[in-house]
């Protein structure tokens, strides 16, 4: 029976071989060239765009430097200032306000330094505070506020007008203001360099003028020598103030004038009363002959 079977036939052991292995290969490393390829296009059309923006750009900002140095002296002609027009003086003459602008000819409304030019105006002593408009496209525009005459200082042998807030606004020399209050026995020197004291002894003078002005007529003067003891004087009656507020120390009297019968504001004869304020609670009465 052996001898009948058929003899199977036998293959050499080796590696398998794969019929497909060839054209994979190929088509993967066409692949791989085909992506590498498009890599290659995209980084050149972006370096490309890259390109023509900085070449635009570049070419943008040329043509506005050319613009901007061509047109220069057009837009400066074009926005010339030719008009300062000043507004809100009266005791300031207009052309001492456009001298204080200090502006060159030709200057171009765009170079003006409004803070600088508001600074310089309100240098001047009359003018508290001053507003700065450039209004196209030749005019600048200055608008002020005057201080208000005040009181009249006496000061060594001179007379100076002065506003509520103590600053000096002009000499009168020996001239004179009757309709204001007198503040006299200040220090000159102190007075021009604006010293604190002499400011505040100025201001309680005014406060006191505007006080007593209520209740009495007259003209009043206050020695503000001393601050601890202003003396204000008003028809032949000196009122003694110390360093408190001078309207307590005044509402202090308006409790009792009227029961202080020795008081007279006729301003004649040889006897003229003192009244001291300067005590807290009290207030005391003197004649003096």
């Amino acid at each position: 029976m052996g001898l009948f079977r058929k003899r199977r036939r036998s293959y050499s052991v080796g590696p398998r071989q794969n019929q497909w292995k060839g054209p994979r290969v190929m088509e993967s490393l066409s692949r791989r060239i085909a992506a590498k390829r498009a890599r290659t296009a995209v980084r050149r059309i972006a370096f490309v765009r890259r390109s023509i923006m900085i070449i635009g750009m570049a070419l943008i900002g040329w043509t506005i430097a050319m613009g901007v140095r061509h047109a220069g002296p057009f837009f400066e002609r074009l926005l010339e200032i030719k008009e300062v027009t000043v507004e809100g003086v009266r005791h300031v003459d207009k052309q001492e306000v456009v001298d204080l602008v200090k502006l060159k000819p030709g200057t171009p409304l765009y170079l003006i330094v409004s803070s600088g030019i508001k600074e310089r105006v309100e240098s001047h002593p009359w003018i508290k505070e001053a507003e700065v408009a450039r209004v196209p496209f030749h005019e600048l525009h200055i608008s002020v506020v005057e201080r208000t005459p005040a009181a009249v200082v006496r000061a060594g042998s001179q007379n100076f007008l002065s506003d509520g807030e103590g600053h000096v606004l002009a000499p009168l020399s020996q001239a004179d203001d009757h309709s204001l209050p007198m503040v006299t026995g200040v220090d000159p020197r102190a007075l021009l360099r604006g010293d604190e004291v002499v400011r505040r002894a100025i201001v309680s003078g005014i406060e006191l003028a505007n006080l007593v002005g209520k209740t009495y007529e007259g003209r009043l003067q206050v020695h503000a020598e001393n601050p601890s003891n202003l003396v204000a004087s008003v028809r032949g009656v000196r009122f003694h103030f110390g360093e408190g507020p001078v309207g307590h120390q005044w509402s202090r009297f308006q409790q009792v004038k009227s029961a202080v019968k020795t008081v007279d504001f006729d301003g004649y004869g040889d006897i003229a009363n003192d009244v001291d304020l300067r005590f807290k609670n009290r207030v005391v009465v003197r004649e003096r002959g």
